[in-house]
Parts: C-alpha cells; structure tokens; sequence
C-alpha cells in the first residue's frame, strides 16, 4: 500500500518537478558582462585579447603578455507575455513575467612565464525565471519559477609551440532552485493548494581548450565544457491539501531530484581582413537531450520508488559571425548575430520552460583609454519566439494552450579590462 501512495505522489509530483528557466526560461546563457557581447559572442573562443578568455577558452590566455584583470555589469531585463489560447480551468494571461535581472563577471589572468598561465573566471551560464499571477491559466502547471546558478572557474593555460595552446579548468556551480504551484484539489468548494520546490546545491565539472593560430591573421579555438551534476535534496512542501489528496500526500515522504547542467562543445575562428576588419564566427552544439531527463526519487518509511522524467528534449546547434571594426588606434566597433536552435518540440514545450529557438542581435563598441586600460560596451537584443504550448497532463492540471506574443531578453553591459 506504501509503495502505490508514493507512486501516485509521484504522479501528482512530476507534473510540476522539473523547474528549469534559464535565461528566457531554459536558455544557456551566452552573455556575460564581457567585451563579446558586442558580437554576439561569435569569436569567444578564438579571440583572446582581454582576461574574459579565462573562462572561455583557457587555452587562449597564453595570448596576454601581462597580467590582466577584467570586471563587468550586465543587467538584463526579461519582457515576455503569454497569450491564452484555451484553458480547462479558466483564468488569465499571466501578467507581464519578467522584470530587470543583475548579473556580473570578472576574469583574472595570471602570467607565470610567457607560455604558462593561470586564471580565475566568476560568471553565471545558466538560470532566470518567470513570475506568473497566481490566478492565471497555467496556475496548475507552474506560478513562478527560478534557477540560478554562479560559477567559480580556476584554469590552466601551456603554450606548447608558436601555433599550439592548450588549457583546462574546474568548474564549481552553486545552483539554486525555486519553484511554486497551485494544486488542483477535486472537492468542490475547495480552494486550491500550494507546492513549493526549494533547494541548493554545488555541483563540479570541468572545461577544456585548445587555440590553433594558423596564420598571424587566423586562429582557430575549441572548447569543451563537461555536464554537471546538481542534485536537489528533500525539496518539497505543501500545503493546503483537500482530504482526497491530503490522504496521499501525507508529509512522510521525501522527493529528490537529480538533473545535469548540459555539456557543451564550441568552436570559434577569428580572422584579420586587413589591420581595421576582422571577422568572427562560432558553431556550437549543446546536449539538451541530457538536460531535458531529471531522476525522481520519493523515500519514505517504506523504502523509495524512483523513475527519470523525460521531457524529450533533443540537442541543440548555436551558430554566431559577427565583425569587429577599427576606427582608429583608440577605438572599435563590433556586431553579431546568432542563431540558436530550439531543444523542444511544440508539442513537448511547457509553461516552466518556455524555450524555442533564440535569434540574437548584438552591437557594441571599444575604447583603449591607454595602454593598461580598455572599456567596453554592448547591447543585445534577445528574441525568444514565440514558443507555443500544447499541454495536457491530466483531470487535475488540464489543457493548455497558447504562445508568448511577447519573449525577449534586453542586455546591457560594460566591462573594464586593466593590464599590469
């Protein structure tokens, strides 16, 4: 008899359990508060002329011949709004869910030798959220979501001969998850319940590069960032609970959750025109399929039942080129664009995530104020699309219907790189 209770808690639990916004709810977050911005990222890991290489491309930071300090601000404001096609249960738009985000970075780049380097990058890759109103149409499938994560990554960088660089890194992740939602409770007369997800966790993993400079005008760099593992633990409390589910759900159990920061690979090439055009470019792959499983696991006093919930996500390609221009000897202006695939189908796509594919437009300029110090500035423009939803997950959630007429990320940022 305990083990159908846990299953059907279980049942009632998935339905909500796996909490990912990330940057436009699910998103891997390709902006940091560096000079790439101004790209759109396209050349991150090729390059290689500031101390943001440090968490990029490790391998890129046998380049600098000083040491070098970089330190940045990006806020960032999220606009999205969904349309409510059609609800089982009723209820509104949702309101406006985003709001004005801080996020930040610093890199530091420590020369040992000329062809031995050490570095420390502090940055966030992946996390944001949405806050829904309470009373919206999509209240039993989620309220308000967050994932937050901040990244600690010391590396290593050998010049090995005039073309070959090589690095490598650890990566720290600290993680937070927040979750709430109404709960459907089937009494007539009764009003809804509340679930909340909330937890932390460190995660490890660890990123590798390589830098190829083929000719004076051209290099080519790779990385690889591996997955990390975040373990979420006794996470769940509820409360308002109707005697049907309140009989289930008796508090006794506790839920965990397993899920992985996806492992990525990106390669990047830079290349010199002439002495004021270059060129930039990226093509990346991301393994979202990974992401898209979490291991549940309920324990109570008589034993636990566990299952891997499978939102059938697949991978997904990012692709960048942009150009950087100088004016002068001072100063250089830059553009990007990017494209990134979406890593769910319609069909598959939820109101927790509502991830679809990203296009991303990015300018940005660059002044050398004197030999040690050089200031940068960018804006890019996220577009979300317009990622419709086509949910039903049972009596007690209902259908779900509609798209966001408004997903788009605004992002700002000035960063200030110092050599000494």
């Amino acid at each position: 008899m305990k083990i159908l209770l846990s299953m059907t808690c279980l049942l009632m639990f998935s339905v909500i359990a796996f909490s990912v916004p990330a940057q436009g709810a699910g998103i891997w977050f390709n902006e940091h508060a560096t000079p790439d911005m101004g790209t759109a990222s396209a050349g991150r890991a090729a390059t290689a002329d500031n101390a943001a290489i440090a968490g990029d491309n490790p391998a890129g930071m046998t380049r600098l011949d000083r040491n070098e300090l970089n330190v940045g601000i990006a806020p960032l404001y999220y606009d999205a709004k969904f349309d409510t096609k059609s609800s089982t249960f009723g209820g509104g738009d949702g309101g406006s869910l985003g709001g004005w985000v801080p996020e930040g970075s610093l890199a530091y780049v420590h020369s040992l030798s000329p062809n031995l380097k050490l570095g420390l990058a502090v940055s966030s890759y992946f996390g944001l959220g949405l806050d829904y109103s309470n009373d919206w149409a999509g209240r039993y499938y989620v309220t308000e979501t967050e994932l937050l994560t901040i990244g600690i990554n010391p590396s290593i960088g050998y010049k090995v001969n005039d073309k070959l660089s090589i690095g490598a890194g650890l990566n720290l992740i600290y993680s937070t998850l927040e979750q709430k939602t109404a709960i459907n409770n089937p009494e007539p007369g009764v009003s809804d319940g509340k679930l909340k997800l909330k937890d932390d966790d460190i995660g490890y993993g660890f990123n590798l590069g390589v830098l190829f400079e083929a000719t004076d005008a051209t290099r080519i760099g790779m990385t690889y960032r591996s997955k990390v593992d975040i373990e979420f633990k006794d996470l769940v409390s509820v409360k308002g609970l109707g005697s049907t589910l309140g009989g289930i759900f008796d508090g006794d159990q506790k839920i965990d959750m397993d899920m992985n920061l996806p492992q990525a690979v990106m390669l990047s090439i830079y290349h010199d025109v002439n002495d004021k055009l270059a060129v930039v470019a990226n093509l990346g792959w991301q393994d979202w399929s990974d992401f898209g499983k979490s291991d549940i696991t309920i324990k109570d006093d008589s034993g636990s039942t566990s299952l891997t919930d499978d939102r059938n996500f697949k991978d997904a390609w990012h692709s960048a080129i942009g150009v950087r221009y100088r004016l002068s000897p001072a100063w250089m202006v830059m553009s990007g664009f990017a494209y990134d695939s979406s890593p769910v189908d319609d069909k598959d796509r939820t109101a927790d995530m509502p991830v679809d594919r990203q296009l991303r437009y990015a300018i940005g300029g660059q002044h050398e104020y004197n030999n040690d110090i050089t200031i940068s500035a960018a804006y890019e423009l996220m577009d979300g699309g317009d990622a419709k939803i086509n949910q039903d997950q049972g009596p007690l959630t209902g259908e779900l219907k509609g798209e966001y007429d408004t997903n788009q990320i605004h992002f700002f940022t000035v960063n200030v790189n110092w050599r000494f």
